[in-house]
């Protein structure tokens, strides 16, 4: 099977930087896409960055030229770099990958545990 575990984030002063890091191990076959979604309290969660194979990202409006969303594929690994960070943006991070593990069939969505990132004004 495939296991996913996340890591990064915590507590951090508006204007400051984090880095989310989120690495998927086990018997893949490809990984056809990476992304992380977060979700605030009351909120439903939302995309944040998108990451294919192709290398194509894609952000959300309000994340658009502070987060960066990059990949490690040595490692399986996909990191969210987020700057300039702002009390809007609290709330639980988590990690998606979009994986194969057979050659044939639709790939599948494995999900991190979620993180914490919290910013203070």
């Amino acid at each position: 099977q495939v296991q996913v575990v996340e890591s990064g984030g915590g507590l951090v002063q508006a204007g400051g930087s984090l880095r989310l890091s989120c690495a998927a191990s086990g018997n893949i076959i490809r990984t056809d896409a990476m992304a992380w979604y977060r979700q605030a309290p009351g909120n439903q969660r939302e995309l944040v960055a998108g990451l294919t194979g192709a290398d194509s990202t894609s952000y959300a409006d309000s994340v658009k030229g502070r987060f960066i969303i990059s990949r490690d594929n040595a490692k399986n690994t996909v990191y969210l770099q987020m700057n300039s960070l702002k009390p809007e943006d609290t709330a639980v991070y988590y990690c998606n990958f979009r994986i194969r593990v057979r050659l044939w069939g639709a790939p599948s969505d494995y999900w991190g545990q979620g993180t914490q990132v919290t910013v203070s004004s």
